[in-house]
């Protein structure tokens, strides 16, 4: 039914010219994402500095932040316009997202002269960094910043070696977030279980699919105008105009097929990374955020690619099962991360800056 749709809009608009009319260009698409990811300069200005801050992981890539800057302080706000309460009903990935962004703020601003400090407010609703005027300072994870992605593939399935692992270890030390780092594959089929298990029950819940399909952008015109959300081709998905999208995602996206593959994705992966906050609160959930994110950035800098695989912490059912499982019974788990050797995949787009700006 698909293939026929799409040859009468292909006949319909004027055979290939029609179909790219409807869907856009994969190179403007990638030329577009290069913009985006350029590289930042040493002497670059506030735009280029926060350019690099909102290219941190966030969910669904609502990208739920706002930025304000004032002297010689840069405030970074939740913006409550960009929530998805369904599967964040709380806002607890909200604040982690925060926190990724502070964490890319803080090494672009300091390798490009302007070291500071991040100071999170007692209600954690606003992260400040202040900073001064020095010499730029070169920083291990700079370059790693455009090179990011949350890569949602299989992997080849190597192991890491050990000196690597501890590398990603140290990177994320942060106080008042645990990291537990899981290699041994029992443990890790036992992760996988209970992602399975949270997966399965998001997609047993109408609200759930609903809200993620707001977010999702089948084609590269689509995703290039809202500069946002999980556009197919970021996850190895075909590229279909936006009606016949919503159309095959209705069809085919189904809760067995979804969790088959995530099971595949994370038997080929080497291992599991999942963050504990030693609070529930949003100072402690931005911390999460800014430890996963020098991770991810590790992790890249070594050549790994990762990918979050949430599910066992947004179902609050599955999370003290999961916090007994990694032996830290009583306590939330707040992110789970898997990694690996894996493909790189077109990069997920972001807003430009003048968008976020408050």
């Amino acid at each position: 039914m698909l293939i026929g749709a799409g040859g009468a809009l292909v006949l319909a608009g004027g055979g290939a010219i029609g179909w790219r009319s409807a869907v856009g260009s994969m190179g403007e698409f990638d030329a577009y994402a290069g913009t985006l990811r350029a590289p930042i300069r040493v002497d670059a200005g506030m735009t280029d500095i926060i350019r690099y801050a909102t290219l941190a992981a966030n969910g669904h890539n609502t990208q739920p932040w706002r930025f304000h800057v004032e002297g010689n302080a840069i405030d970074i706000l939740p913006d409550f316009s960009r929530v998805t309460p369904v599967v964040d009903p709380d806002n607890h990935h909200l604040y982690v997202s925060l926190g990724c962004a502070a964490e890319n703020l803080l090494i672009a601003a300091t390798a490009t002269g302007r070291p500071g400090q991040l100071e999170t407010d007692a209600g954690g609703e606003r992260i400040r960094y202040s900073f001064s005027r020095a010499e730029a300072r070169p920083h291990p994870l700079l370059a790693a910043i455009p090179l990011r992605q949350s890569t949602r593939a299989e992997y080849d399935g190597r192991p890491v070696p050990a000196v690597d692992i501890e590398a990603l270890r140290q990177s994320a030390e942060t106080p008042g977030v645990r990291l537990i780092l899981l290699s041994d594959r029992a443990r890790i089929n036992q992760v996988r279980d209970l992602i399975v298990a949270g997966n399965d029950a998001q997609l047993a819940d109408a609200a759930f699919v609903a809200e993620l399909k707001r977010w999702l952008r089948f084609n590269p015109r689509s995703a290039m105008a809202s500069g946002d959300g999980l556009f197919s081709a970021t996850s190895g998905n075909p590229v279909l105009p936006e009606f016949l999208g919503r159309i095959a995602f209705d069809l085919f996206f189904a809760a067995g097929a979804e969790s088959d593959k995530y099971a595949r994705q994370i038997d080929s992966s080497a291992g599991i990374a999942i963050f504990v906050a030693e609070r529930e609160d949003k100072a402690h959930w931005i911390a999460t955020g800014r430890a996963c994110q020098r991770f991810a950035l590790a992790a890249t800098a070594s050549g790994l690619k990762h990918a979050f695989v949430n599910q066992p912490v947004e179902v609050a059912r599955l999370r003290p099962e999961l916090a007994a499982l990694i032996g830290e019974g009583g306590m939330r788990p707040d992110i789970i991360m898997r990694f690996g050797y894996g493909p790189t995949l077109p990069f997920s787009l972001r807003r430009p800056v003048n968008a976020v700006l408050v």
